[in-house]
């Protein structure tokens, strides 16, 4: 619902190869240093300039490497103007909105005035059934081993016309929450590990609780205001994008694109609802690996995974930290994010000694897309 991927990765296998594309009108790049090759600029160039596999109508991709960086981008923002991306363009960056909650958790933590192992029913009261706010711990949140059930009585989005005809829906988080109290737990708290966005439905109530105010503007003064992201906001019930930005198009049953980009963000409060830029969530990304935002002991959470004996649900290791996302593509091994929303996708990395960051983002088109544009770059950025 609402186009988050549920744990969707960074997958890459070392045979991945970029494709030969031709360069489309507005497709431009910041010329690279010494850091990064020609043949290298020619590959990402042409990695994000395929604007069909899969099917998308725009990309922008930055580059920082060992100091410096390269900028790159393809396709329209906008197709009726046909006007090129830029790095300061306003998206959608869906669950990207994860690791500002989380950072923001962990800011508490380290005040002191959240207790990362107490029962989530501590700070929120009444608010589930006893069994699971007894149960569940505001770290079995972060890292998305609480096992809360599925959710009952979302709208049907499982087609794109479903998602046209439900983008103007309200929710508030409490609706939200009571979509998932109606069955057991799916597995005891802390044993296994199944990305869920309703974790940080919770956590965003619990901030809320904490500091006595909306968790947007928890954000706003902890995290984009310091760092002065003046281009980052989480916009609650407003379904429209302001200031240039990239439009996201999705593509209907009968082949037509429908633009997407106003859209009432409800449905992702607290998980997904982030509008950002390619330079700020770059930015943000710097400040919060290099300790700008953390100290040293709460920033140690963001690396920490799950004792090896939890496992995702498919049985393959626990990839999810209180915070990020661990990726290992040909040796090199990324922690960072992923995001998602109809029309829109994000994917933002980097190696912990930040000798290599990339944020990528773009428009896919279809209902669900293929990662080829993903592979493509992080196989070039890894060879």
């Amino acid at each position: 619902m609402g186009g988050c991927a549920a744990g969707t990765l960074l997958a890459v296998t070392g045979s991945t190869e970029a494709r030969a594309a031709t360069r489309p009108t507005g497709s431009t790049t910041t010329p690279t240093t010494a850091a990064t090759t020609a043949s290298d600029e020619a590959a990402l160039r042409a990695a994000i300039s395929d604007l069909s596999h899969p099917p998308a109508t725009s990309a922008q991709l930055r580059v920082d490497r060992r100091g410096d960086h390269w900028y790159g981008t393809a396709g329209a923002a906008d197709l009726g103007s046909g006007r090129a991306v830029r790095p300061d363009d306003r998206f959608r960056a869906g669950s990207i909105t994860k690791a500002f909650v989380a950072t923001v958790v962990l800011q508490l933590w380290a005040e002191r005035r959240v207790e990362l192992n107490a029962p989530i029913g501590r700070y929120l009261p009444d608010l589930l059934p006893s069994a699971f706010s007894r149960r569940i711990t505001v770290a079995q949140l972060l890292n998305h081993t609480s096992g809360l059930p599925d959710h009952r009585g979302l709208p049907d989005d499982s087609t794109p016309e479903g998602v046209v005809r439900h983008r103007w829906d309200r929710w508030t988080p409490r609706q939200w929450v009571e979509t998932v109290t109606h069955d057991p737990l799916k597995f005891d708290p802390g044993t296994a590990q199944e990305y869920r966005g309703i974790n940080y439905v919770l956590l965003a109530l619990i901030t809320e609780k904490l500091t006595g105010r909306p968790y947007g503007q928890a954000i706003e003064s902890r995290v984009l205001r310091p760092l002065g992201l003046t281009r980052t906001l989480l916009p609650g019930q407003d379904p429209r994008l302001h200031g240039p930005h990239v439009h996201g198009y999705l593509r209907m049953t009968d082949g037509s694109l429908r633009d997407i980009t106003v859209y009432n963000q409800s449905s992702a409060w607290g998980e997904g609802e982030l509008v950002s830029t390619l330079d700020d969530l770059s930015r943000f990304q710097r400040a919060l690996f290099s300790g700008a935002l953390l100290p040293s002991h709460a920033l140690d959470k963001l690396f920490t995974l799950p004792p090896d004996s939890v496992r995702m649900l498919d049985g393959t290791p626990a990839r999810y930290s209180l915070g990020l996302q661990k990726a290992t593509v040909n040796g090199v091994t990324f922690w960072g994010k992923t995001g998602e929303r109809y029309g829109y996708r994000t994917r933002m990395f980097a190696t912990r000694d930040q000798a290599l960051r990339f944020v990528l983002s773009y428009a896919p088109t279809p209902l669900t897309a293929q990662e080829e544009m993903t592979n493509r770059v992080v196989a070039i950025l890894t060879a």
